[in-house]
């Protein structure tokens, strides 16, 4: 307890030091975890994901942007004593409204707060876009678990972000939401990087058999490349780590899950990202968009 006691202080500290006037350019990228429909394993998903990616020497935070169902806390055990709302609220920071979870990954709870996020004043959402790019600089990710489906929240999110991952499974209504949300999203911003992302699969074969079918109406009806980035395999092991609130990443780390997790974080940084124009990348690109008001 006290070596995260002292992670979490060290986190701070460099938090303060960039809101100090520190000169470094890092930027994180931003990208958002969503799915068609509920019960894909959405949230486990984006949790280990970050999880690998920490493993493999990168800086990730993780937001709980689920207004519904925030539960990337309760999946890892914890208990933040600060979320979203205390920011807004102007009661906190947002240094102080990051925890560490597992393995000290930094992590924003969402809760009640989200929703107030979509009616604040422009004084206000610049106030929050200062803090946000405070925390961006010390990171090479952001990644912004949503809510399933279709709502207008989600839909902003994804829109605002450099890339979403769709995560699907073989059951023929997932397929079908994803391909639903991809085809809402691409009519809203046909700029949007999709990734897809195949859970609880018997293997390869089966998972491409899932891809093909979304790309292939993709290809057909949007004419939009929907390239597969990975998948996981169905494991039992992944449903005893979500009964003991731990990620199945670390709970089980010779699992299939977790070998599959891993070898699609490394799937993910060695594939070029696409990058438009770097004034409207990262989270300065985020909040650029997410700042455009519904006229």
């Amino acid at each position: 307890m006290s070596d995260q006691a002292q992670a979490l202080r060290q986190l701070v500290s460099s938090y303060r030091e960039l809101a100090e006037g520190s000169s470094k350019q890092r930027t994180a990228r931003v990208l958002t975890v969503s799915s068609g429909k509920g019960g894909v394993g959405k949230s486990n998903f984006t949790l280990n994901f970050a999880l690998a990616l920490k493993s493999l020497g990168r800086k990730v935070l993780v937001f709980d942007a689920d207004i519904g169902m925030a539960n990337i806390d309760v999946l890892m055990g914890a208990r933040p004593k600060y979320n979203l709302y205390h920011l807004l609220r102007g009661e906190r920071k947002m240094s102080e409204i990051v925890e560490l979870g597992t393995l000290g990954l930094p992590f924003i709870a969402g809760g009640s707060g989200l929703a107030d996020l979509f009616l604040l004043s422009e004084a206000d959402l610049n106030y929050f876009t200062s803090q946000i790019e405070i925390v961006a600089e010390e990171m090479d990710f952001i990644i912004f678990d949503t809510g399933a489906g279709l709502s207008k929240e989600t839909l902003k999110f994804i829109t605002a972000a450099d890339e979403c991952l769709v995560v699907t499974t073989p059951e023929p209504t997932s397929i079908t939401d994803a391909y639903a949300l991809i085809k809402v999203v691409h009519g809203l911003d046909d700029q949007v990087n999709f990734r897809l992302v195949v859970n609880r699969v018997n293997g390869e074969s089966e998972a491409r058999q899932v891809a093909d079918k979304i790309s292939l109406v993709s290809r057909r009806f949007l004419e939009l490349e929907i390239p597969m980035l990975g998948y996981l395999r169905d494991d039992t092991h992944v449903m005893q780590a979500v009964k003991g609130q731990t990620p199945f990443i670390t709970a089980f780390p010779a699992s299939a899950a977790a070998r599959d997790i891993q070898r699609l974080a490394m799937t993910y940084l060695n594939v070029p990202q696409k990058k438009p124009d770097d004034t409207l990348s990262g989270i300065k690109g985020f909040m650029h968009r997410w700042l455009r008001r519904d006229k």
